[in-house]
């Protein structure tokens, strides 16, 4: 089967949703990185629900994000507590954000995505979890922040 660019672009940002949420997932449960890939690939890719049809998510680029961020979490953790406010350490944020810090820094780390995709991708999942409020403002920032300290050669 032959993906288009296009697709392979809507699989890629459904393979950012979806580590966002097995992230989340892990630090909730306990689960191992291993476990919960498993379970998403078999049943939350493409899978159908009462509210519609989830997007198939670019498998390659999951599991990328999901081993960046847990077997670089301490540095990824520190980057984030730089760019936020001294009051609020990453341990003390929402751990829908800080699943979303940890999938977006590891993407920043790996430097394969540029640091703009990477900020516009995520502040799109913000939106989806908290639409409406001021979190994808903030995402935005702690990201900037983050890639600026990624890219110090410049973005």
């Amino acid at each position: 089967m032959t993906v288009s660019n296009n697709q392979l672009r809507k699989m890629k940002s459904a393979a950012r949703f979806y580590a966002v949420q097995a992230l989340f997932q892990m630090e909730a449960s306990g689960q191992t990185v291993e476990a919960v890939t498993r379970e998403f690939e078999t049943y939350r890719f493409g899978a159908t629900y009462e509210e519609g049809e989830m997007q198939e998510g670019d498998p390659a680029t999951f599991r990328v994000l999901l081993e960046g961020a847990v077997n670089q979490q301490a540095a990824i953790d520190q980057m984030t507590d730089r760019a936020l406010v001294a009051k609020w350490p990453i341990a003390r944020i929402d751990p829908t954000l800080r699943a979303l810090f940890r999938a977006a820094g590891a993407e920043l780390l790996g430097r394969e995505t540029p640091p703009k995709v990477v900020i516009t991708e995520f502040v799109s999942i913000a939106e989806a979890f908290f639409a409406g409020g001021k979190e994808p403002k903030f995402v935005n920032a702690v990201l900037d922040h983050m890639a600026h300290e990624s890219y110090p050669q410049g973005l």
